[in-house]
């Protein structure tokens, strides 16, 4: 459990979301954090900065079906990969 204050949370995983190592992952990320993270629980927004922590390249090969997700991983990449494809153009994957 976080001391942090929730504004200041939000703030950071927003921050996190759009500061990658690849292109295509800010794009996924931001558009996730813009439509998620305001409605979080805190357990959900522990699991998304966790998954944070995973490599780039594992996590696009995973929300663009390349790969398996892990199964603790496979309800929130599912979400990741809805959300992009449904912002206009299918942003950061080719669906």
């Amino acid at each position: 459990m976080t001391t942090e204050p929730r504004e200041a949370r939000l703030k950071r995983l927003a921050m996190r979301s759009m500061r990658r190592g690849i292109k295509e992952m800010d794009l996924i990320l931001i558009a996730y954090s813009d439509a998620r993270l305001a409605t979080m629980s805190d357990a959900e927004l522990d699991a998304y900065d966790a998954l944070l922590s995973e490599n780039d390249q594992d996590l696009y090969q995973w929300v663009s079906g390349q790969q398996e997700a892990p199964d603790p991983l496979r309800p929130m990449i599912a979400d990741i990969r809805a959300v992009a494809l449904d912002v206009e153009g299918g942003v950061g994957l080719r669906g």
